[in-house]
């Protein structure tokens, strides 16, 4: 036992702390159009080297290139940039609506508009999603209006939901927006449960799944891929890896051991790794994993390798734990950025269109956010009618919570 030497537990830590200059050199980005694409009935076994790859299609020029180029025309990809940025738009009216205290609470996807955007675009619309709290973009890409969004970050009169969630936890039926759950596992699995039933029922519609890459540490991960094989659901996983779980950077979650995708190869389930921030990229890989699923050929795991340019919510302070302007070298870039550059370059775009497309969906965000502030604010304006506390919960009302109410109206004379 003397010659042994004494063992030493790994700590991980992130490249550069504050203070420090921001490095990325580290990572080893593949030529965009340099990976290869399999057909949608290869298995987990043949393609497991692409869970350990890098899918790009756009290239420092804004061109197209290689075999992932999806078959979208310039205005689809005009319509996924509106989209884009008016999602950005909004996130950064309703940071500034928080910060005047008019809500609680707020958090912003500023550098993951794609993630949300295109993988709207790659999916049918009557497909079901299981977002987290930073897919807003997902209900923008399907024309939901910002301002019933709006209403619900302020809990006001108008809240569809009656002031019972938390700000950004947004839930629509008829968009197919899952509510979101500030328990983010939960997302996952229940992804995965929905797309069995639609299965089981015979039905055509998919389902898709988001987490973070701090939360693929949470059982609630392994249990859906443990179900997502076996049953051979039709559901599409996505690990949005944005290197930061709040304060904690990816490597306590394992991402310095292996990459996300990776995780699924062990469960026989196919895993691809795109640039997040390439809306080419990342629609088409989601659309494989669409048509994968909707042929009865199982789930896909993507990881999306990307960035969070933005705090983590408003009550976070990102330079506690990691050095200033290290968004800005992102080696990926920004997706609007990007998006804009290619449509530039194929003609089909120019500096003029895009601030004046930029105009437009201020504007556009600022009337919405006119309209909701008549409707109320956190301390504001009208609120939900206090009897909404007794209704919506149960099928029927019980004696007792008829007799609070009768209580209430008592009360208030009414």
């Amino acid at each position: 036992m003397a010659d042994h030497p004494a063992l030493q537990l790994h700590i991980p830590e992130p490249k550069h702390r504050p203070g420090e200059a921001a490095d990325f050199s580290h990572l080893r980005l593949p030529r965009a159009g340099s990976v290869e694409r399999p057909p949608i009935t290869t298995s987990a076994y043949d393609m497991r080297e692409l869970a350990y790859q890098l899918i790009r299609v756009l290239d420092d020029d804004g061109r197209a290139v290689g075999p992932w180029i999806p078959a979208l025309d310039a205005a689809t990809l005009r319509r996924g940039l509106r989209a884009m940025l008016l999602t950005r738009a909004y996130d950064e009216r309703m940071q500034r609506m928080q910060r005047q205290g008019k809500t609680s609470f707020y958090m912003k996807c500023t550098g993951e508009e794609a993630v949300a955007v295109a993988q709207a675009f790659a999916f049918d619309r009557s497909d079901m999603f299981f977002p987290t709290y930073r897919q807003q973009g997902l209900l923008i890409a399907r024309d939901w209006p910002i301002l019933d969004m709006m209403c619900q970050v302020y809990s006001n009169s108008a809240d569809r939901l009656k002031g019972r969630q938390l700000p950004v936890m947004y839930s629509s039926r008829e968009a197919g927006f899952f509510s979101i759950s500030g328990n983010l596992g939960t997302q996952i699995s229940q992804a995965v449960g929905w797309a069995m039933a639609s299965a089981y029922k015979g039905d055509t519609r998919i389902a898709s799944g988001w987490i973070g890459d701090g939360a693929t540490a949470e059982p609630d991960f392994h249990y859906a891929l443990t179900l997502a094989s076996v049953y051979h659901a039709p559901v599409v996983l996505n690990v949005v890896n944005n290197q930061w779980a709040i304060s904690c950077y990816q490597g306590i979650a394992g991402g310095d051991e292996s990459t996300f995708a990776s995780r699924g190869i062990g469960y026989g389930i196919p895993a691809l790794r795109v640039d997040g921030n390439d809306f080419l990229a990342v629609h088409a890989v989601t659309r494989w994993a669409a048509e994968r699923a909707r042929s009865n050929l199982g789930s896909t795991l993507i990881e999306l390798f990307t960035y969070r340019a933005g705090a983590h919510s408003s009550s976070d302070d990102p330079s506690r734990y990691r050095p200033e302007g290290e968004s800005e070298k992102w080696p990926l870039g920004d997706p609007v950025t990007r998006l804009k550059q290619h449509l530039i370059v194929l003609g089909k775009w120019s500096e003029a269109q895009h601030g004046e497309l930029l105009a437009a969906v201020e504007a556009e965000v600022r009337e919405a956010g006119r309209r909701a502030e008549e409707l109320g604010t956190l301390n504001h304006g009208p609120l939900p009618d206090v009897h909404t506390m007794f209704e919506d919960v149960l099928k029927e009302v019980p004696w007792n919570l008829a007799r609070q109410r009768r209580q209430l109206d008592e009360e208030r004379g009414t």
